[in-house]
């Protein structure tokens, strides 16, 4: 019988991730003006929407609810995103976008607590997420300018730790040994969180 193995779609959702997010905090940085948005969008319509959704679903049927939650959660985020900025921007008050923000916050922070089992990479990934979305949440609030910025470079730190992690992720498979470490306890295909394996560990 021939053995086919899962493919593992960690590193096509976190590529879609970081492009996405790399791209809106250049913008969020200001290093490019809201002309630039345009293209945001269409990335994350296809890439880091519609790609992390796939990589999502991907992951129901290896039983990983971690990766499941997480790519089809932030592939929904992108396509919401762009959805108000194409169709309602300009038309909701800065306060409620703040609220918007900041519970996407309180998602990845506790997603965050949850990688606690998993490597010291996906951990700092979530850990400047989080980071990311209350300081922009902050910034809508107060108007300021400046923790607008701020929240923009928080992203780009976010954008190369989760590139980093998708390289690491496909560059290490296939060479079949570490070449990029991860300060790894388990790859983000394999966070064991669903009750069955915590049963089996205790």
């Amino acid at each position: 019988m021939m053995n086919i193995k899962a493919p593992n779609p960690a590193s096509l959702g976190l590529a879609g991730f970081a492009l996405t997010t790399w791209l809106l905090s250049m913008i969020n940085a200001g290093w490019f003006g809201g002309e630039s948005m345009g293209m945001v969008l269409a990335v994350a319509f296809v890439y880091g929407g519609t790609a992390q959704i796939i990589a999502g679903l991907m992951e129901m049927p290896r039983g990983n609810t971690f990766g499941a939650t997480a790519f089809v959660s932030y592939g929904a985020f992108w396509w919401s995103l762009a959805l108000f900025i194409l169709f309602f921007h300009g038309t909701v008050p800065a306060a409620f976008i703040g609220w918007y923000l900041f519970l996407w916050g309180v998602f990845t922070l506790y997603m965050w607590v949850a990688t606690w089992r998993a490597s010291r990479a996906l951990q700092c990934v979530f850990l400047s997420l989080w980071l990311t979305f209350f300081v922009l949440a902050a910034s809508e609030w107060t108007g300021l300018v400046w923790l607008h910025h701020f929240g923009g470079y928080l992203g780009l730190i976010t954008a190369l730790l989760a590139f980093y992690l998708s390289a690491a992720e496909i560059i290490n498979e296939t060479h079949g040994h570490t070449v990029l470490p991860t300060g790894t306890v388990a790859s983000m295909s394999a966070i064991p969180l669903t009750g069955e394996d915590n049963l089996r560990r205790a």
